[in-house]
């Protein structure tokens, strides 16, 4: 399995690197999918543990393409969770309904309520407490965005007073922020929309979350930056709520066919992922 996640982390760096948002790639059609080594009975099982309602509800929240983004010109809607969910959807045999919601915080307490059925985004100790995770499937570098000219180039320099960090309202950098940083002012942003006002208008001396989301910002920053170096990683992963162990060997195959299929890599290269951790990183 090491072996395997090394594999796909260089894949995915190598391509993802190189390429800009938005490439042409090719479509993997659902019928090509390896087939999953369950039994019927255990199809049968994790379709009723998975999808209760009939029916696999995905949440996921605009800016990320761990999640949702939108192309500008043709306004094709792509992300890892949502084509997780879509393949998973089909895996089981059950329609797709997409829970869009305004930021990740939201989508995990609608996990929690048992409102959304799956999503993809960080596998954070606090979160593993309150909701369940397949295997990590995807790392990667948590930086800074920076407006031009600023005298902040990594973490180390941000811990001044004055110094405005905004992160996203109830993400787990917010947590670890509010713990490491003692002088700078954390600012919890409502959406990545905000924060991107809010950058401009210079409420915001830096943004905090993964380099996936602040490349993504920084399209539509002219003039701001990522910092090279990184002050964490995320692990991310597919979500589901407590309580549904009985679909966790579906969830297993799931994660190693997306993975070892290469189609895990197609759905992060259409949305545009960037700021993937390097393969000696991955677990």
């Amino acid at each position: 399995m090491r072996t395997a996640m090394h594999v796909l982390s260089l894949a995915l760096a190598l391509c993802l690197s190189a390429c800009a948002p938005w490439p042409a790639v090719p479509v993997v059609a659902a019928e090509h999918a390896v087939a999953l080594p369950l039994s019927a009975a255990e199809l049968a099982q994790a379709r009723q543990a998975l999808a209760p309602t009939g029916t696999l509800r995905v949440g996921v929240y605009p800016g990320s393409p761990t999640s949702l983004v939108i192309h500008p010109q043709t306004g094709e809607r792509a992300g890892v969770a949502l084509a997780l969910g879509q393949l998973m959807g089909q895996q089981l045999g059950v329609p797709v309904q997409v829970v869009e919601l305004a930021r990740v915080a939201e989508i995990i307490a609608a996990i929690q309520r048992g409102e959304v059925d799956m999503t993809f985004t960080n596998a954070s100790p606090a979160r593993a407490r309150d909701i369940d995770f397949s295997r990590t499937l995807v790392q990667l570098e948590l930086g800074l965005l920076l407006p031009q000219g600023a005298n902040i180039t990594q973490l180390a320099q941000v811990d001044r007073a004055g110094v405005r960090v905004g992160v996203s309202q109830g993400s787990s950098s917010q947590g670890v922020l509010t713990s490491q940083l003692q002088q700078a002012q954390v600012v919890p942003v409502a959406s990545l929309a905000l924060a991107q006002q809010m950058l401009q208008n210079k409420q915001l001396d830096a943004f905090a979350t993964n380099k996936g989301i602040l490349f993504e910002m920084r399209d539509k920053l002219p003039g701001f930056s990522v910092s090279d170096d990184r002050w964490g990683l995320e692990n991310l992963a597919i979500a589901v709520p407590k309580g549904r162990t009985a679909g966790q060997a579906f969830l297993t195959a799931f994660a190693d066919q997306v993975t070892r299929s290469g189609r895990l890599a197609l759905m992060a290269q259409r949305a545009g992922l960037r700021g993937l951790a390097p393969p000696a990183q991955a677990d």
